[in-house]
């Protein structure tokens, strides 16, 4: 073999590992670079996360249109076969009962939330009894049924009139998530407390009486 190519290839076969053992450098420059623009946009003003997340809304508002209106997409020599279409309106229909089921699991715990609030928590407050906390025993549970409230307002308003292949839920979490968060917080920190001060009230004969009583307003 000719030295000059023998050599050659030696050069080439180093070059080759070389690159090799630099592409993760390579790569993990790229992430720093990456997160350092993440970081900037994040930091100050949140108007960067803002724009990023109604283009994102936007985005996925229209795929979401193209996968449940596939034939939109169709020109006007293509129309959708009758297998498309069928699965078209199966998963129009699959999609449109789950939403449902969703509003009316919001309205049932509602209706709870309420029960508990007018026949349970406002009268043992009016009573006024000594040795029972009443605010210890359920929180913040008027205002986890505030929020509750709202989310079903706001649940009814993206599907009420509005086409079935256009209605978006998910933003109504996205815009409700941060209150949500800060009451179920409170709710969920004091929730084994409550739990042992019930307890602890089952022991008494006369505070026991007091919530059987409410609870029986219940059935």
């Amino acid at each position: 073999m000719d030295p000059k190519e023998a050599t050659g290839k030696e050069n080439m076969g180093t070059k080759r590992k070389n690159l090799t053992f630099l592409r993760p450098r390579m790569y993990m420059l790229e992430r720093r670079k990456t997160d350092t623009v993440v970081e900037n946009s994040v930091s100050g003003d949140h108007s960067g996360t803002l724009r990023r997340s109604q283009s994102d809304r936007t985005e996925y508002n229209q795929k979401l249109q193209e996968k449940m209106t596939p034939q939109a997409e169709c020109s006007a020599t293509e129309t959708p076969t009758p297998e498309e279409e069928h699965q078209r309106r199966k998963m129009m229909a699959k999609r449109a009962k789950i939403i449902k089921e969703l509003i009316q699991t919001e309205k049932d715990y509602l209706n709870d939330l309420e029960l508990c609030v007018r026949e349970v928590v406002q009268p043992l407050r009016h009573k006024q009894i000594d040795r029972l906390d009443v605010e210890s025993l359920f929180s913040n549970i008027e205002s986890v049924h505030q929020i509750s409230a709202k989310l079903l307002s706001l649940l009814e308003e993206a599907t009420t009139d509005v086409e079935p292949a256009i209605q978006v839920i998910g933003e109504v979490f996205l815009q409700i998530k941060e209150p949500l968060e800060d009451i179920y917080k409170i709710y969920c920190y004091h929730h084994d407390e409550a739990h042992s001060v019930l307890e602890s009230y089952e022991k008494e004969e006369e505070l026991k009486q007091h919530l059987s009583h409410c609870i029986q307003s219940l059935k």
